[in-house]
């Protein structure tokens, strides 16, 4: 039985290659994608994003991302927001070096030692950023009609409905959380309630004031699937 992967936070670099501050964002989200946060990170490419690439768009629409620009034009984060939507966090690389007082930093093909600080400094703050974005949920206000798609880390989950309050909602994972509660031996009842709808909220935006009609649904529903596997 496959595990439901994590949910994750998309960063998106900037890709101004004639600039030392690009060279500063992308050395930090590497830092980020292969040492500080390879579980909870993925990366979306600034390239691809631009030239239409669904993929892309598709997980920026739906999960929390990262933009990371090297200076006040902020190329990354405009993109993400006119394509998909606003980042959930959005980091500049010229801020933070005034703000740690690092006016030379080298050139685009090779940073200096104050330069490959700065990218250290910045991957922190990524760093920091993904934490607290997988802590808070994103604040979404209507229940989604779809909650399946193509992200980088979500693609193949199947999905299930459920009937919430006379609407037919699709869920992504469904029938894979059912199918772990169920080898976990949990009867349909109200405490497994609280643990199907942590494990479906992985993958799916559950509004906070919704949560008690999503786990009645979820209950009714887990209970046909037990029924169905017996």
């Amino acid at each position: 039985m496959p595990d439901l992967p994590r949910k994750k936070v998309g960063l998106i670099a900037c890709s101004g290659e004639e600039r030392a501050e690009g060279t500063v964002t992308r050395r930090a989200v590497r830092k980020v994608l292969e040492t500080l946060r390879p579980a909870d990170t993925v990366t979306l490419c600034l390239p691809l994003f631009l030239a239409g690439g669904e993929g892309e768009r598709s997980f920026a629409r739906r999960y929390p991302t990262i933009a990371v620009d090297g200076c006040d034009e902020r190329c990354a984060a405009r993109a993400t927001e006119r394509y998909s939507a606003r980042p959930a966090a959005s980091i500049v690389v010229t801020e933070i070096a005034k703000e740690c007082g690092s006016p030379d930093i080298g050139t685009a093909r090779r940073l200096n030692g104050s330069g490959l600080r700065l990218a250290d400094t910045v991957a922190a703050k990524i760093a920091e950023e993904t934490d607290r974005l997988l802590q808070t949920p994103r604040r979404r206000s209507p229940e989604p009609a779809s909650a399946a798609g193509g992200c980088s880390c979500g693609a193949g989950l199947p999905p299930g409905t459920l009937l919430i309050s006379g609407r037919a909602v699709r869920v992504t994972g469904l029938p894979l959380v059912f199918a772990q509660v169920r080898d976990r031996g949990l009867e349909p009842n109200a405490g497994t309630a609280a643990v199907l709808l942590e494990a479906v909220k992985i993958y799916n935006e559950v509004p906070a004031n919704r949560e008690h009609a999503w786990t009645e649904a979820l209950v009714q529903e887990y209970a046909r699937f037990l029924e169905e596997k017996a």
